[in-house]
């Protein structure tokens, strides 16, 4: 019989794992009720399986960063890590790809549009549960998060745990007008004195956090984004192979401003040859106007909306470049999903880590963000898949997740290991609500 001290669901369930190994039950309900959390597990887990480190994610949807924090905590659950994840919604595309394979808890259903206001709802369901879980240490898996972080501090105090906040993207914006990137410049300097430690993916990010947010590099830590699987998802096949006519292209990601998709749409314009065909696979606001751009551009015929795949690797084999046009990224996944598939990269300079990840130009072609002609240029010229392939695969080796995830836990034992030098210099900021207030809303 189940050896949990609360009943995990199964109508005939053992739980994988029993109470002598100090964790929680692994055994899950269905994604809409919710898993059983076993508390005192947890409790029992912080001596003997490292600190509890609480991650948070508005919900399933569909987005590199939060794709690859689900990864994460599904990889330090499986070690045995005392890894909670919270979720302030439960709907989205990942649901179902994620269904018993995270130990995950929900903030209370409500009939509220939240997904309008989720970063609201996520600083007062969130405070909540660190006040009545106290974990350890708190990751924040991207810089959309870092305005949650930051209001934990300021709302929780000394009861705020430490803050660890994973950078995902470019810190320098020259996409924001002049008064943009002066307040965002002071937004950086407010993460910089509130919260603990920064993980950068990248030696480049690293040097812009320590520019950009006046953050000690003792304060930083570079570990690789773990975009891949231990084995190589899909085979790579020789440039070209299988080729009939024309060349396959293809674009990842949000349907959003961020990626200035319209301007891709109107480089393969210009630059394309007969017979390519170019397929975006992903979901978002702006899937009608891009339709509605390709057909005035003529191309309607050679473009093909795909929508979101759970899992885009095995559909990057049948293409052969990648497409990348966003104003600012981070360390995109889908570059490194596409080298380890064989493809070509053409990307623009959206983050200052894209020279080095294509290896200044030897496995891809880096264009000045926004550069219409440029990326014209770049798509005219694009080879049938990868030149160097096995030089591609070495490169992608690099961000699988078991070597990667390893380094998470070893800087978060350390981080709890040293609680005196966690965040020293930052901003002491008290408590904006008091004990009984706290109470209140918990």
């Amino acid at each position: 019989m189940c050896m949990c001290p609360r009943w995990c669901g199964r109508s005939n369930g053992r739980c994988a794992i029993s109470r002598k190994t100090g964790r929680w039950c692994v055994m899950l309900t269905s994604i809409d009720d919710g898993p059983v959390l076993d508390r005192t597990r947890i409790a029992g887990a912080r001596e003997e399986n490292g600190p509890v480190v609480l991650t948070f994610l508005h919900s399933f949807e569909p987005g590199g960063v939060e794709r690859i924090a689900l990864r994460l905590v599904e990889r330090w659950q499986a070690a045995g890590a005392a890894a909670p994840l919270f979720l302030g919604r439960r709907d989205g595309a990942m649901a179902t790809q994620f269904d018993g394979r995270v130990m995950i808890e929900r903030a209370p259903a409500t009939w509220q549009p939240i997904r309008h206001y989720e970063t609201m709802w996520m600083i007062v369901q969130l405070a909540r549960r660190i006040r009545r879980d106290r974990p350890n240490l708190l990751f924040a898996a991207g810089n959309s998060y870092a305005v949650v972080a930051v209001a934990m501090k300021l709302v929780l105090g000394r009861l705020c745990p430490p803050v660890v906040l994973k950078i995902s993207n470019d810190l320098v914006r020259p996409d924001m007008g002049w008064v943009g990137q002066t307040l965002y410049r002071l937004w950086l300097r407010v993460q910089g004195r509130h919260i603990d430690h920064f993980i950068a993916m990248t030696g480049p990010l690293a040097d812009q956090i320590e520019r950009e947010m006046a953050v000690p590099s003792g304060r930083i830590e570079i570990i690789a984004n773990p975009s891949l699987d231990e084995a190589p998802s899909v085979p790579v096949t020789e440039s070209g192979q299988g080729k009939k006519q024309g060349r396959s292209f293809c674009a990842v990601g949000r349907l959003t401003a961020q990626k200035n998709l319209p301007m891709m749409l109107r480089a393969f314009a210009l630059g394309r040859k007969e017979g390519d065909s170019l397929t975006f696979y992903g979901d978002g606001p702006l899937r009608t106007r891009l339709m509605r751009q390709a057909r005035r551009l003529g191309i309607a015929d050679r473009v093909n909306f795909a929508g979101h795949l759970p899992d885009v690797r095995q559909a990057l084999a049948g293409h052969d470049a990648l497409l990348l046009s966003s104003h600012y990224e981070g360390m995109p996944s889908v570059v490194i999903e596409a080298l380890e598939a064989g493809l070509h990269v053409i990307a623009t300079d959206c983050c200052c880590s894209m020279p080095r990840l294509l290896e200044d130009g030897a496995l891809g072609t880096v264009v000045p963000a926004g550069d219409e002609q440029a990326f014209a240029r770049a798509v005219r010229a694009a080879p049938l898949g990868q030149r160097d392939p096995a030089r591609a695969r070495a490169v992608a080796d690099r961000h699988r997740i078991d070597r990667v995830a390893p380094l998470y836990r070893r800087l978060f034992a350390r981080l709890h290991s040293d609680p005196v030098g966690v965040g020293q210099g930052l901003l002491p900021v008290p408590a904006i609500l008091s004990p009984r207030k706290m109470e209140a809303i918990s």
